[in-house]
């Protein structure tokens, strides 16, 4: 597994822009493909966006296409999530987690590290 920890969460207003970041250690960083998920209060965690090993490929729940861009610095061993025109349904706490099978993934149980998560909240 890798240690991953999210940062770059807020309060924004509808509209904005937020930058997310999630600092991984403890793995090689490349081996792994990576993902964003979040969940807001009372509903189930949702897939958000992913990446694979080299950053060459990712996907976006349509959700958010078009407007989050997923993205890594493998040699800075982060992964980004770029947010803009944030929606009030966009609040949540998001989480960052790690594949050993190094693709891009929409499903969680194919990640078997994950962040603590980090809360967005978007005021309409």
């Amino acid at each position: 597994q890798v240690q991953l920890v999210e940062s770059g969460g807020g309060l924004v207003q509808a509209g904005g822009s937020l930058r997310l970041s999630c600092a991984a250690s403890g793995r090689t960083f490349s081996n792994f493909g990576m993902g964003w998920f979040r969940q807001a209060p009372g509903k189930e965690r949702e897939f958000v966006a992913s990446i694979n090993w080299s950053g060459s490929l990712t996907y976006c729940a349509n959700s958010v296409k078009g407007r989050f861009t997923i993205s890594r610095d493998n040699a800075k061993n982060t992964l980004y999530l770029e947010m803009t025109s944030l929606k009030a349904e966009d609040t949540a706490v998001y989480y960052c987690a790690a594949s050993p099978g190094g693709s891009y993934y929409t499903q969680a149980k194919s990640y078997d590290s994950w962040g603590q998560g980090t809360q967005v909240t978007v005021s309409s």
